[in-house]
């Protein structure tokens, strides 16, 4: 049965970035650049192999080179240098390539000067952006809090990008909410995370652990949170066989644990992947639909291993009446993201404000609706409590679906300086061949079922996301 959030409405705090209200000296620019096609066979050979993690600084020197060869240009057009014999064989363009693939692999990029250092996790909620949101997200889930109290939870990748704002959200209630309090085991091995002190004290427990392997407690565990993943194009075309073995074997362990312990409920973390590449007739996409994916393609580690674990959440929710529940995000960005994740939206944010072009893979054309942190934390815990058993569900904001050109551009105004945007070849077959057109969710199911509605504009969730890059 459904629960109704309070009546009444919570006054989110504004968080403006401050933009000056003087013109810009100059309009920012949309150009599009060719990178030659022998350096791009190159590159996409040795990404496809090894990941795409070593690319960006290549990007930016062809950037760099195509914004000199377009100085004074405004039009939406694409140069051809008159050089481009010299600059692909150039010796200098061969150092530069041979330095960035070598570097492609690795799974610390260094995007600014603070991407190394370890920093206790505490610090998170020390943000004014994120404090706020944590306190939010309980007023939020007040009609919860019994579920809350008392109750033991097993969090999986809990200190990925999700699992975070779930742990200080945990720690919240028990310091300001909850008279009996909950209690966490929290497992996570860093394998695409980084290397930090994590947030402990007595209720909440860490673990490092790696899900592909077995794990067993003599606790008892009343829910169980299945987060571990490997999420980002850039990490899991680098790490393929963990991608599969997180998304089933690990999977596979943990519903034999929740099996064990009796939970009261379990939640495996899917993905709006398991939909591929929709057909137009079925965008916004609901639950039914039964995807468009491609078993051997660039996406096929990450998109089959989260189809088959939820094949095995279903299979154990018949065989066992296992309380499962699955859902599935649709692009969801907030304080918290990594940097260096290289999606989009964070890739966006850290070339604005490092006041370099935002580079749009091909016509950037394609489409996503964006969901906050916020919304998609507190959407996860309403689906978790709830009585669907064996159902997915939707993760997300359905408006507005907007393309990678306008997100682009809406990073670039959302700066108090010129940024340009720019189009290059997409660096990876990930993108140059197997990108979805369009990613936007029904989320009707989810509303039915647990009365969530997103109350987060992407207007307000940039803004916010924005303010905690400049913080952090």
């Amino acid at each position: 049965m459904a629960k109704t959030a309070p009546s009444d409405k919570i006054k989110k705090p504004g968080i403006p970035v401050e933009v000056s209200d003087t013109k810009k000296a100059e309009a920012s620019k949309l150009i599009s650049i060719r990178m030659p096609k022998e350096m791009m066979e190159k590159l996409r050979g040795t990404a496809q192999k090894q990941g795409n993690l070593g690319y960006q600084k290549l990007i930016k020197n062809y950037i760099t080179q195509g914004l000199a060869q377009t100085e004074g240009r405004t039009d939406d057009v694409t140069p051809v240098p008159s050089e481009e014999r010299k600059i692909k064989n150039s010796p200098q363009s061969h150092r530069i390539l041979k330095e960035e693939l070598g570097r492609i692999g690795t799974p610390y990029i260094q995007t600014t000067t603070r991407s190394r250092v370890t920093v206790p996790d505490q610090t998170l909620s020390q943000h004014n952006v994120i404090a706020e949101d944590i306190e939010n997200l309980a007023r939020f889930l007040s009609p919860y809090f019994q579920d809350f109290s008392g109750k033991r939870f097993l969090i999986t990748g809990a200190f990925g990008f999700l699992g975070k704002y779930m742990v200080h959200l945990l720690k919240y209630l028990n310091d300001h909410v909850l008279a009996e309090k909950a209690s966490a085991l929290l497992l996570d091995n860093f394998v695409t995370g980084y290397e930090q002190q994590v947030l402990l004290d007595k209720h909440l427990q860490f673990v490092r652990h790696d899900v592909i392997q077995p794990f067993d407690t003599d606790a008892d565990i009343d829910y169980i949170i299945h987060m571990a993943g490997i999420a980002s194009p850039a990490y899991y075309t680098k790490y393929p066989i963990e991608t599969m073995d997180v998304g089933t074997v690990g999977t596979r362990h943990m519903l034999e644990l929740a099996a064990k312990k009796n939970v009261k409920s379990f939640l495996f973390t899917s993905s709006s992947e398991v939909y591929g590449d929709p057909d137009p007739a079925h965008v916004p996409t609901g639950e039914d639909y039964h995807g468009n994916v491609s078993v051997n393609g660039p996406r096929s580690c990450y998109d089959e291993s989260k189809r088959f674990g939820e094949t095995m959440c279903a299979a154990f929710y018949r065989v066992y009446n296992l309380p499962v529940k699955i859902v599935r995000p649709f692009n969801v960005y907030g304080p918290g993201i990594r940097p260096d994740d290289f999606r989009v939206l964070p890739n966006f944010i850290e070339h604005a404000l490092r006041k370099e072009p935002l580079p749009v893979h091909g016509e950037g054309r394609n489409t996503r609706s964006f969901c906050y942190i916020n919304d998609a934390v507190e959407a996860i815990f309403r689906v978790l409590f709830s009585n669907a058993n064996g159902e997915a569900f939707n993760i997300g904001n359905p408006s507005p679906e907007i393309s990678v050109k306008e997100l682009a551009t809406k990073v670039a105004k959302a700066m108090p300086y010129k940024v340009d945007v720019v189009k290059i070849d997409a660096p990876h077959a990930v993108y140059a061949t197997s990108d979805p057109k369009r990613r936007c969710p029904n989320i009707s199911k989810l509303q039915k079922a647990t009365d969530f509605k997103p109350k987060y504009t992407l207007d307000e969730g940039l803004q916010r996301t924005i303010q905690w890059f400049q913080e952090r």
